[in-house]
């Protein structure tokens, strides 16, 4: 990584912090997990997630979190700063393929029965045997959508066929990518890519700097698309700091 850096916002001294027990690890098997949310009963709005997402935090239906398990640092928030971003021939590859086939726009983010089916059936194709398994209604809205955030689907379609929708959340300056799910015969095309490549366009377009992509865990293969987009920053310790292409990642 390059020696650049940017200290991280600390949190408001006025967010009160609860630590939850320790749980089984999400992405990296054999290990424990322990995560800080900001106390359920703060008011939230976008400004106070602003602040906190660029300290490390993230947004799960109306919590606001990021992770804490001691000595383990692996999960590592990341973000791409969209003005520098240069995309890879195999970026370059996928919209042109995908570009004629699929249209995309912008929807509120909502539950609807079209949305909740693309969704049961990705998680059934994916995780199928894993803690998201077998969702019902209240699983995808208590998910996704949350009730203080700024939050709009970036939905994908072939003609008239819904085939994936990025859930993202507008923070004041930045777009936050919250989850895609996507029609798992569509797998060949790699939605989840594509929006993302259209995300960082949005992200311009709006003339935000920022297009937050959650955490990178080294080790965990579900992961390891996020740094595949450079350059990119790492949250390390309190500092941002900055991964150039073909640089090797090495966290402390």
């Amino acid at each position: 990584m390059t020696s650049s850096e940017t200290p991280a916002p600390a949190p408001p001294l006025s967010v009160r912090l609860f630590r939850s027990d320790w749980h089984e690890c999400s992405y990296l098997e054999g290990r424990a997990a322990r995560t800080l949310f900001v106390d359920p009963r703060q008011p939230k709005d976008n400004a106070l997630y602003t602040s906190l997402q660029a300290s490390g935090f993230r947004r799960s239906g109306n919590e606001i979190y990021r992770p804490d398990c001691g000595p383990c640092q692996e999960c590592v928030p990341v973000r791409l700063p969209v003005n520098r971003f240069a995309p890879r021939r195999r970026h370059r590859r996928l919209l042109k393929k995908n570009r004629d086939l699929f249209t995309l726009s912008w929807a509120s983010a909502r539950y609807t029965d079209e949305y909740f089916d693309l969704y049961r059936r990705y998680l059934d194709s994916r995780h199928a045997d894993g803690e998201m398994a077998n969702p019902d209604p209240d699983d995808f809205s208590r998910f996704l959508i949350g009730g203080w955030s700024e939050t709009m689907f970036l939905c994908l379609h072939d003609k008239r066929k819904l085939v994936a929708v990025a859930v993202t959340d507008f923070t004041h300056g930045a777009l936050s990518s919250v989850y895609t799910f996507f029609d798992p015969e569509y797998q060949d095309y790699s939605p989840g890519g594509y929006c993302i490549l259209n995300q960082i366009a949005e992200t311009r377009r709006f003339g935000m700097p920022w297009l937050y992509l959650g955490y990178w865990v080294d080790g965990c293969r579900k992961m390891s698309y996020k740094i595949d987009y450079r350059p990119i920053q790492l949250l390390i310790g309190d500092q941002w700091r900055e991964a150039a292409a073909g640089q090797e990642i090495i966290v402390p």
